[in-house]
């Protein structure tokens, strides 16, 4: 392997799926994956110990999303390229990701051959998006004020995104490093400004953002904490 290799860190929480993504990359001499991780302490951990040229990272891992951990990630290294690569074709998620740092977006349904041409890219230090999350962000932005999710902050939308899985406020409390009472204050603030006056509203409206694919995670989970 060339020492000019660029290094990459897989993040996914299904290990099948993250040994198609080595596969696929191995094929490619300019690419060497360096490490895998599964949710994002070990992503954290990982980029840590690997010091990679660039962190390939899904957004739905179990505890903290891909997005928090991108966050400790850029924390730590304001310069480091993460690229997201999703289900979440919704545009919000791209969207979210660009705020937080991310250096590109790619969803899951695009070609093979597009996860070598991002990864490069990213690498390059240009910003990656595929074909269908730029259409869907430029439509998007047209209406972004009638959408209540845009008044969230960048917190706040990890929370909604974890309680909309049914997770406690002492759960997200330990997940993020917060104390319950700060989360309790994200979570009315939450309520307030997507109109929701319990935690079974918030869990339909996450389902109407997409943040519920196919409905996984949906009000029955929540259903005991309807608050």
């Amino acid at each position: 392997m060339s020492q000019a290799a660029i290094k990459v860190l897989l993040v996914d929480d299904h290990a099948v799926v993250r040994a198609g993504y080595r596969h696929l990359l191995a094929r490619d001499p300019r690419i060497e994956v360096v490490g895998e991780a599964a949710d994002a302490q070990s992503a954290y951990l990982s980029f840590c110990s690997l010091a990679p040229d660039v962190v390939v990272m899904d957004i739905a891992l179990p505890g903290a999303s891909g997005i928090e951990a991108m966050r400790r990630i850029l924390a730590r290294e304001p310069d480091a390229r993460v690229l997201v690569f999703s289900m979440y074709e919704d545009a919000i998620f791209p969207t979210r990701a660009l705020q937080a740092g991310a250096r590109g977006y790619l969803t899951k349904s695009s070609g093979p051959d597009m996860l070598v041409e991002a990864v490069l890219a990213v690498a390059r230090g240009e910003k990656y998006l595929s074909h269908d999350v730029a259409q869907a962000v430029a439509l998007r932005s047209q209406a972004a004020q009638q959408e209540p999710a845009v008044a969230l902050s960048a917190r706040e939308f990890e929370v909604l995104h974890m309680l909309a899985r049914g997770e406690t406020l002492t759960q997200i409390a330990g997940r993020l490093n917060l104390s319950e009472k700060t989360v309790a204050n994200y979570q009315s603030a939450i309520k307030q400004k997507l109109g929701a006056s319990n935690n079974i509203q918030i869990v339909q409206k996450a389902m109407r953002l997409g943040l519920l694919p196919g409905g996984k995670g949906g009000s029955e989970a929540a259903g005991d904490r309807g608050q």
